[in-house]
């Protein structure tokens, strides 16, 4: 694992959903369009966190475009599981 990408991408989405937590709580008119940006923000990283997380340095510096958005995408290989209420 590349324990420095997945740490930088980790610690983005840590402080992107700190900052969008404190947006919606002191923006009244924070609404969808702001907040759809915003998780757009958290999901990139989270999903390249995940997706880049075998890459090597030479593959993460620099970056390719088609790279860049691969590694975006929602994780293929990362089953999510449903939990019956």
């Amino acid at each position: 694992m590349n324990r420095d990408q997945v740490l930088s991408h980790l610690s983005e989405a840590r402080d992107a959903i700190a900052q969008t937590v404190e947006d919606i709580r002191v923006t009244p008119d924070y609404d969808d369009s702001e907040y759809w940006v915003d998780m757009q923000h958290i999901y990139h990283h989270i999903n390249t966190a995940w997706n880049s997380r075998n890459a090597t340095v030479a593959e993460v510096d620099p970056v390719t475009d088609g790279r860049f958005n691969r590694w975006s995408q929602f994780p293929s290989d990362l089953p999510m599981i449903e939990v019956s209420r």
